[in-house]
């Protein structure tokens, strides 16, 4: 027979394992029954046991109720095998970490949190710099490259490959998706089934949603969201705005606050737009539309049709001032 077992700083709780002077096996005497001295006892009973099926009936037939708690104890076949000459191997774990016990989610939070150590460890031997071990969550796969560079805080969800010379900043989460060599994530952003190319830069505070694809050296800034989109070389949409199922051409500069008007109410539609293009802030691209190659759109402009290659686009109501208006006041207090 033999028992799986384990050395705890803090025992309380489980069974103990007795031994005799020459470090045989006795027993297991569980923490109710046990003595003041067997509760001293650091070595424990994990719950795995293997035992000869031959003999098992006949052990199971013998157990008695006579304890604290008027249970049968299973753990009482241990000391009839010793009864009956049946040699008892009492076999240490590697590691507590390994056969810890669940019953509560203060003991599943510290389960969790050595399965967290374990998996930062493996990553810093590949030769991640993790900024703080104990404040890494990685929650699937993760396979690296080299000179990978990990802050606090940051969650690795899903199937993640985070390329060679990748910088993933503080707080930022990245789930089932593919940085590219040399592509830094600043802190605070959310990428989320998404490709992002190499040497570009997203966040901070950025949320790149599924089916984003972003080209080489492209800049998605702080408070940009990208949902179905592909971003060609270069484009840069640096803060504020959303690109929703948007095809960007290579070297666009996207405006603060330009959003792709994608969807009607019942239908999803594409934003197009061509290489070298210009979009002012404050724009909205009610798909489906087309802004042409080196096409420029005046800030504040909502484009309905194409907008033509290498023309300025403007949509805006004529500016209007007036004379000796003036603004309301605040009626004294009486």
């Amino acid at each position: 027979l033999a028992i799986l077992t384990a050395s705890l700083d803090d025992p309380t709780g489980y069974g103990r394992i007795v031994r005799d002077a020459g470090g045989a096996v006795r027993g297991i005497v569980e923490q109710r029954d046990a003595s003041a001295q067997e509760q001293a006892l650091r070595e424990v009973n994990t719950g795995t046991l293997l035992i000869p099926a031959a003999r098992l009936h006949d052990w199971l037939g013998r157990l008695r109720a006579d304890n604290a708690q008027g249970e049968l104890y299973l753990t009482d076949v241990v000391a009839q095998a010793v009864a009956d000459g049946v040699p008892v191997h009492g076999v240490p774990a590697p590691s507590a970490a390994e056969v810890m016990g669940i019953n509560d989610c203060a003991q599943l939070a510290q389960c969790e949190a050595e399965h967290r150590r374990r998996q930062a460890l493996r990553l810093m031997e590949a030769g991640v710099t993790v900024r703080d071990p104990a404040r890494l969550d990685v929650r699937g796969e993760v396979s690296v490259g080299r000179d990978v560079c990990i802050d606090v805080g940051v969650i690795l969800e899903g199937t993640v490959h985070l390329g060679d010379g990748v910088q993933v900043g503080a707080h930022c989460i990245v789930r089932d998706s593919v940085i590219g060599a040399g592509a830094r994530v600043e802190p605070f952003s959310l990428i989320d089934g998404a490709r992002v190319g190499d040497g570009a830069c997203v966040g901070p505070y950025a949320r790149l949603r599924p089916g984003t694809e972003l080209a080489e050296q492209v800049h998605v800034g702080n408070f940009v969201e990208v949902k179905n989109a592909r971003l060609g070389p270069g484009a840069k949409a640096n803060h504020l705005s959303y690109l929703g199922d948007a095809q960007v051409g290579a070297r666009v500069n996207v405006g603060a606050g330009t959003i792709t008007c994608n969807y009607d109410g019942a239908n999803k539609h594409v934003t197009r737009i061509g290489d070298d293009a210009f979009i002012g802030s404050n724009s909205a691209l009610v798909a489906p539309v087309t802004i042409g190659e080196g096409a420029t759109i005046g800030a504040g402009s909502v484009v309905v049709r194409q907008a033509p290659a290498d023309a300025l686009t403007v949509t805006r109501a004529p500016q209007k001032s007036v004379p000796g208006w003036r603004r309301p006041r605040k009626k004294p207090v009486p």
